[in-house]
């Protein structure tokens, strides 16, 4: 069961408030338990606190940093089943996918937990010329100082921890704002970083709307803001000044089948159901547009409509529920408005299509026009289209016209094909016989053009978070 209530963290330490936020269960729309809502003071303060902390978490070493992470690791795990009840109430996951999302939560914290001890630098060759006979290079990295996060509702443990665990690796402080719906597994995370010994004000976990959000973005303290989410997202980046800034925004993630999957159509067909309405389609990376070529299209669909219709929804508590509620009705509602202006335009529905509330049916369609909001935007929600090609130069064009860049899957035995869909695609990853949903968390990931930038990745996190600073020495 939840808390009755819980506070938010500044400077390592938990706080009430006399302002409280209702978390409410995404299924039942019930008030689950309230979290407390920090003034502007107390966000001044975490701010200041996560200054003061620059030095003393870039002195904290190596293997203290390492043993912060494997106790969160350890600990999350203990507390397997409440991380998991807290992610299927306030976010309404079914309890299965909460349950993945702790491992990967425990597994993302234990990649940095290695990586925290193994932060190197070079030695560069600098004898380029006989002028610079005996001058030698080196390198290290160096944390980056006080971070800003930003993370979204849909993986409320997971992308926390993206951005977290690769900070107490890197030796930043950082000030985090969890979403407003969903900020229980970010206060559990910090419930656990308060019994660590890490430096007084390494971490801030505040409960704010994105009005009172703004110092994050726009305080000139940080040295880097990381940011996922919607496309607000580039307003945010004009508003960042000269700190860094890494984005993570969404696409609309396409999946190419080939002529040659006839033989392997089932597991193509369990993979798409998986990546297209896995946690109701509310993944970044959730498959969203479907291109297989004609010579298996019919089949194709007529098995994934048949699997799809046999997707059981309800009470994401319950352990045969695969398709729970939307964050929201207003989610709901907005794609079940883009289903029917795409029918309107000549779309044909071929199962679901049917909303009550924030529960949306499974919906697949074909014949969605290329300009309607279902094929060019993110549906972020059960949603898929399909769509016939006949030569694999024209899959690649499909996938390739889109605004968005994240990841794309192809289904192939050619190695040709793979190769030219690693080399063509417009996408900052290409998932070859798997969905563009896989994702293992210490592998680089992030988009291109409305995606966003940067990379995500506990190693290439911590790149970011750190810097290079180089010496150079003669020999006397």
């Amino acid at each position: 069961m939840l808390n009755k209530s819980y506070p938010y963290y500044l400077a390592n330490q938990p706080r009430m408030s006399k302002e409280m936020l209702d978390v409410r269960d995404k299924y039942s729309g019930k008030v689950a338990t309230r979290v407390a809502v920090p003034d502007a003071k107390a966000v001044e303060k975490a701010i200041a606190a996560a200054v003061n902390a620059t030095t003393p978490m870039r002195q904290f070493k190596p293997w203290a940093r390492q043993a912060v992470l494997q106790h969160c690791a350890t600990r999350f795990a203990e507390r397997r089943d409440e991380l998991a009840e807290a992610l299927c109430i306030e976010a309404g996951k079914p309890i299965k996918d909460a349950a993945g999302e702790v491992t990967r939560l425990i597994e993302t914290f234990r990649i940095a937990a290695e990586e925290a001890v193994r932060i190197n630098g070079e030695t560069l060759n600098l004898e380029l010329a006989s002028r610079l006979d005996g001058y030698h290079g080196y390198t290290k990295r160096v944390p980056l100082g006080p971070l800003a996060f930003i993370t979204p509702f849909n993986f409320p443990l997971n992308l926390v921890a993206h951005k977290v665990a690769p900070a107490i690796a890197a030796g930043c402080p950082f000030v985090l704002k969890p979403a407003e719906k969903t900020p229980i597994g970010a206060l559990i995370i910090g419930e656990v970083l308060a019994e660590t010994d890490l430096p007084r004000g390494a971490f801030s976990i505040l409960t704010l709307d994105g009005q009172h959000a703004a110092p994050l973005v726009e305080d000139e303290r940080f040295k880097l803001l990381s940011f996922t989410g919607g496309q607000i997202g580039w307003e945010l980046k004009t508003r960042a000044g000269r700190k860094k800034v890494v984005l993570e925004l969404g696409g609309n993630a396409a999946c190419i089948v080939d002529a040659d999957q006839g033989p392997h159509l089932d597991r193509v067909v369990e993979r798409l159901v998986f990546g297209a309405f896995y946690q109701s389609g509310q993944s970044c990376i959730g498959v969203q547009r479907i291109y297989a070529h004609a010579d298996v299209y019919e089949a194709l669909k007529r098995k994934l409509v048949a699997a799809t219709r046999k997707l059981k929804s309800g009470d994401p508590k319950r352990k045969d529920v695969f398709l729970g509620p939307m964050i929201d009705e207003a989610a709901a509602e907005r794609l079940h408005g883009w289903i029917v202006e795409a029918r309107k335009a000549g779309g044909r529905i071929l199962c679901g299509g049917r909303r009550e509330g924030n529960m949306l049916e499974a919906t697949l369609m074909e014949d969605v026009p290329a300009e309607a909001k279902a094929n060019r935007r993110e549906a972020f929600g059960p949603f898929a289209l399909l769509a016939p090609f006949t030569h694999f130069d024209e899959a690649i064009a499909l996938v390739n016209d889109s605004d968005y860049g994240l990841q794309a899957g192809i289904f192939t035995d050619s190695l040709e094909h793979a190769m030219r869909a690693w080399n063509e695609l417009e996408q900052g990853g290409v998932i070859v016989n798997d969905v563009p949903s896989f994702r293992v968390d210490n592998m680089p990931y992030g988009g291109i053009k409305l995606s966003g930038l940067g990379r995500e990745g506990v190693r290439y996190a911590i790149e970011d978070m750190t810097e290079v600073r180089l010496m150079v020495m003669r020999e006397s």
